[in-house]
């Protein structure tokens, strides 16, 4: 099955049934974002720390997989040189939306996380990629991709799913009961059925994959990043995020040299 393609007819799709990470932003959050009260997510909940950003004014900074119109025009706003990439056009046109609504310095650029071969290496002060790798079955080359076009000392935040999120029943969870099914590494691919996946598409619902966190934070340590920061979210709302952390962030750093 052609992963990529499947994945951007859901988030198109997802853009019209107005999926919350797909709704752009207002022009009072872009004022305020221009006036220096901006914040931006990862995972779901908890704001990243402004102490993980570079000075954003004349950074160059690449919204990885992180289309709608929200987190690219906000770090615009707030003086960064964004390029969004993202998989979906109907994501990319509220990040183009936004961007000329509001005369913002945005490239919308449509391509796979996996694959940033349209940029030179050393092109980007800062890769911010949300937990989009989700989508993908593969989350290594995301990784190595990031490290190439990322400049010495540059970071790369990314937002993680934990993969404790997979193992249990989807049906039961979404009633409050968890249930063992699963296992890890997960995969749509393996744990439904044909029927299943036409009705994914159907409904316009993304194939979703849970990753080890060995290839998750081991791969970016692989990759040659140093990690820099972590912290722990989760959908608060959720039976399962009520006892356990589904989701990371992590700010991890291209040393300026071997001994860094």
């Amino acid at each position: 099955m052609d992963v990529l393609a499947f994945n951007r007819e859901a988030w198109d799709r997802q853009v019209e049934l107005g999926n919350r990470w797909t709704v752009p932003a207002g022009p009072e959050v872009i004022a305020a974002a221009r006036a220096g009260r901006w914040e931006v997510v990862l995972t779901p909940e908890k704001p990243v720390p402004r102490s993980w950003f570079p000075p954003l004014a004349g950074s160059d900074v690449l919204c990885l997989a992180c289309g709608g119109g929200q987190q690219g025009p906000i770090l615009a706003a707030a003086g960064a040189r964004v390029t969004v990439l993202d998989n979906s056009p109907r994501q990319l046109a509220g990040d183009r939306q936004v961007a000329e609504r509001e005369g913002l310095a945005l490239l919308a650029v449509q391509g796979d996380m996996r694959d940033l071969g349209a940029f030179a290496d050393a092109s980007f002060d800062l890769v911010f990629h949300p937990c989009s790798n989700v989508f993908v079955p593969e989350v290594r080359p995301v990784w190595r991709e990031a490290f190439r076009v990322l400049r010495a000392g540059g970071a790369l935040l990314s937002g993680l799913v934990n993969p404790v999120l997979f193992l249990f029943d989807e049906e039961l969870q979404e009633q409050g009961v968890l249930e063992v099914r699963h296992r890890i590494p997960y995969s749509d691919l393996e744990a439904r059925s044909p029927d299943d996946l036409e009705q994914l598409r159907q409904k316009g619902r993304p194939l979703e994959f849970g990753h080890t966190l060995e290839d998750l934070l081991g791969g970016q340590l692989d990759a040659g990043f140093r990690l820099a920061g972590l912290f722990e979210d989760a959908w608060s709302s959720t039976r399962l995020g009520q006892l356990i952390p589904t989701f990371i962030a992590t700010r991890a750093v291209k040393p300026r040299s071997g001994t860094d």
